[in-house]
C-alpha cells in the first residue's frame, strides 16, 4: 500500500510541475494517473483547477464534488467551486459554497474565500458586505495587495 501512495505522490508531484509551468493537458493526465493510484482529495481538486484553466468549469466542479467526498473537512474544493460559479456568473449559487470554505477545518489559504465573496456581493451591488469581506480577508492575510485594490476601488464607487 505505501508503495502506491508513494507513486501517487510522485505523479501528483509530476502533475503539479507540469501545471505550474503551463502544460495543463499533460498535467490532467498526470493527476488523473495519480488519482488511479491512490485517490486523494488534493489531486481531485487540483485536476479541477487544472480544468478551470481550460475553461471546462462543469469538469472542474464535477471533480471538486469527487473531492469534497474524499475529504468533506478540506476548503479548497468547496472555495474552488465557488471560484468556478462566479466564473459563470452564477454568483447566488457561489455563496454558500464560499461560507463552507470559510468555515472548513482544513484549508489554506484562508483568505481566498472571503475574497470571492467580497467579488459576488461586488457584482451584486451589495457593496458593504464586500468590504466586510474584505476586512475579514485582511485580518487573516494583512498583505494581500488585490485585497487592498479592491477595497479601495469600492470605497472610491461610493464617494
Amino acid at each position: 500500500m505505501k508503495d502506491l501512495e508513494r507513486e501517487a505522490e510522485e505523479l501528483f508531484r509530476k502533475a503539479y510541475q507540469l501545471h505550474m509551468m503551463g502544460d495543463i493537458k499533460r498535467a490532467i493526465e498526470f493527476y488523473q494517473r495519480s488519482i488511479e493510484k491512490k485517490p486523494t482529495a488534493i489531486a481531485y481538486t487540483f485536476m479541477g483547477w487544472a480544468y478551470s484553466m481550460l475553461g471546462d468549469y462543469e469538469k472542474a466542479i464535477e471533480l471538486c464534488l469527487k473531492a469534497i467526498e474524499l475529504d468533506p473537512e478540506l476548503g479548497n474544493p468547496y472555495n474552488d467551486i465557488g471560484s468556478y460559479l462566479i466564473a459563470l456568473g452564477r454568483y447566488d449559487e457561489a455563496i454558500p459554497w464560499l461560507k463552507r470554505a470559510i468555515v472548513a477545518k482544513n484549508y489554506e489559504p484562508r483568505h481566498f474565500p472571503h475574497i470571492n465573496l467580497a467579488k459576488v456581493y461586488l457584482a451584486k451591488g451589495m457593496y458593504k458586505d464586500a468590504l466586510v469581506e474584505l476586512e475579514n480577508a485582511l485580518k487573516i492575510e494583512p498583505n494581500f495587495k488585490p485585497a487592498h485594490i479592491l477595497k479601495h476601488q469600492i470605497l472610491a464607487m461610493l464617494n
